[in-house]
């Protein structure tokens, strides 16, 4: 009963549409302002609808520089596991791995592997494209939200989360699922951990034991999302903008990416898992400090940069996708979705 109040009343815990029931308001004015229901998709060219919804992961990752990026192969349906162990061989690329579709988001069926048969049964199971990728031991990540003007070259980091991976503590006499039933984050998990690992959960840790749970960091897994904004300062932009130059036809985006420190992310030494377009939210709202009405003034924020950016490229010339041509795509990617989710 406790979690049933928890997850209709406490804000970080709402589902995702109830809790963007504002947002769809700040969406629907500047849209309307705009006189398009995608005005957003030419702020990102180079990404189909700005990556909104249904691009290709691979695809983003291609336009980051090399050196930010960790290994990573492109498992289409039809290569054997045999070619697909050829591919990771061929790159220096051993387990443990996380595969992630290569379209997909909110960390639907992006998992952590540690050996060879569990991988081949998700892939048969999954006959989509998938990114199979290094998996990253550096202990720190973070969401980095940024844009870039193209018409005075502006630039800005808007948001930094820190992410805290979803873990108990033991007491040396409770199991598992009982110290993962009296916090509300942990609990929330349950369900999933009994479907997908009910074996980890029977066992007791040592007192004083940390036990990692979830190595994904994805909220709605469990982690923790903490506000990073006290670590934005001129020399962190200038670490970012010098790479956001590199990155042709992307003005608002995110990285998802690891670092071994702070330190290590100020001189510009990270690896970036992932790219996000458009509608990457800036993830520190979801501070459990941070409060509601705080998190939906930065919502609006920005949007609003969104719609100024959106803005500047059509005074270059540059367009939004057409109404017919975006919706055509919207309803491909859900028909995927939705087939995806069946299986």
């Amino acid at each position: 009963m406790i979690l049933w109040l928890k997850k209709w009343t406490v804000w970080e815990y709402l589902p995702w549409w109830l809790a963007n029931v504002p947002v769809y308001t700040f969406y629907s004015w500047f849209a309307l302002r705009a006189r398009h229901l995608f005005f957003f998709s030419n702020v990102n060219p180079a990404i189909p609808l700005g990556g909104a919804v249904g691009e290709s992961k691979h695809d983003i990752l291609k336009l980051v520089p090399d050196l930010i990026k960790p290994k990573t192969v492109l498992v289409l349906p039809d290569m054997t596991f045999e070619n697909v162990r050829a591919a990771m061989q061929a790159i220096g690329l051993d387990f443990p791995v996380v595969a992630k579709p290569d379209v997909g988001e909110r960390g639907f069926l992006v998992q952590k592997f540690t050996a060879e048969g569990p991988l081949r049964q998700h892939l048969e199971r999954y006959p989509v494209p998938f990114l199979i990728q290094e998996f990253l031991t550096h202990p720190l990540e973070l969401s980095v939200l940024f844009h870039r003007f193209p018409d005075n070259g502006r630039f800005g980091v808007s948001s930094i989360c820190i992410k805290e991976f979803l873990s108990v503590t033991g007491d040396g006499r409770s199991s598992i699922r009982q110290l993962m039933a009296v916090r509300p984050r942990a609990a929330f998990q349950l369900e999933r951990f009994e479907q997908e690992n009910p074996g980890l959960l029977d066992r007791i840790p040592e007192s004083g034991e940390a036990v990692l749970l979830e190595p994904i960091g994805n909220h709605i897994r469990g982690t923790k999302f903490l506000n990073g904004n006290h670590l934005i300062e001129p020399a962190l932009e200038a670490v970012f903008e010098q790479v956001c130059r590199q990155i042709d036809g992307v003005l608002y985006g995110r990285f998802d990416l690891k670092c071994a420190s702070l330190e290590d992310l100020l001189k510009g030494s990270f690896q970036v898992m992932e790219l996000n377009g458009i509608l990457a939210e800036p993830a520190h709202v979801y501070d459990p400090q941070y409060g509601v009405l705080r998190a939906y003034r930065d919502f609006y924020r920005h949007w609003q940069i969104l719609f100024d950016l959106h803005k500047a490229q059509r005074n270059r010339g540059i367009r939004p996708t057409s109404h017919r041509a975006a919706w055509q795509f919207v309803q491909g990617y859900f028909r995927y979705k939705k087939d995806l989710e069946s299986r």
